[in-house]
């Protein structure tokens, strides 16, 4: 087979994405090519197939969906096995997720996503799950001042006043009170990859990114 031949059947057996989903394994430092040192998150890229083509015409918009990690035959649900068994995976897949954008020309289920699909310089969204903090007070939760420390205050940490008068008489919807801190959907905009390293799977992010470690994130272009 010529090596135009084999190229061709590379690129049938794998796409390119406006984004990707990876790992979160932690924070590193590197030094940039002025000699001074970034803070990096250090993100594990497994592989990904695309299990689903979403189309307007069938679907109402357009998205590829994608899938990672094959699922235990005893967790197997007749459901997810018939979705995922044209992408290959036999018992359906642990991970399923959708990127939404522009059909890229040729797509089609079974096609391994490229992690090429980000490079080094791309400007990237990063929308991950903050945290979860448990249940904690206004002033940790919400930056609240507290009350005075000293000269006999019973008034430290507390939250003070909610209530209202007569009229409405009752606590405003949305009143910032102590309550679970964290777990939530955030979303970080421009940040930097500062490195693809194919041979590791292996995607650099200038600073730092949302949730905790190895826990899912999504990186799309800006």
């Amino acid at each position: 087979m010529s090596e135009t031949n084999e190229t061709q059947t590379q690129d049938a057996k794998s796409v390119q994405l406006n984004g990707l989903f990876a790992f979160k394994v932690g924070m590193s430092t590197m030094y940039d090519d002025k000699g001074e040192a970034v803070p990096v998150t250090v993100l594990k890229y497994e592989p990904w197939v695309v299990s689903a083509v979403r189309t307007p015409e069938k679907n109402g918009y357009a998205a590829v969906q994608i899938a990672c990690r094959p699922q235990r035959a005893a967790r197997a649900t007749k459901a997810g096995t018939a979705a995922m068994k044209a992408a290959g995976f036999e018992n359906g897949a642990k991970l399923v997720r959708e990127i939404r954008q522009t059909l890229p020309e040729g797509v089609s289920v079974g096609q391994n996503v490229e992690i090429g699909s980000l490079k080094k310089g791309d400007q990237v969204k990063v929308t991950g799950t903050s945290r979860g903090r448990g249940f904690s007070g206004v002033v940790r939760r919400w930056s609240f001042a507290g009350g005075p420390a000293t000269h006999g205050s019973g008034f430290h940490r507390k939250p003070g006043s909610v209530g209202n008068r007569t009229e409405p008489g009752r606590v405003m919807p949305g009143k910032k009170m102590a309550g679970h801190y964290g777990n939530e959907v955030v979303t970080v905009k421009n940040l930097q990859i500062l490195d693809v390293l194919p041979e590791e799977n292996v995607v650099l992010v200038r600073g730092s990114v949302p949730g905790h470690r190895n826990s899912l994130v999504q990186l799309m272009k800006a």
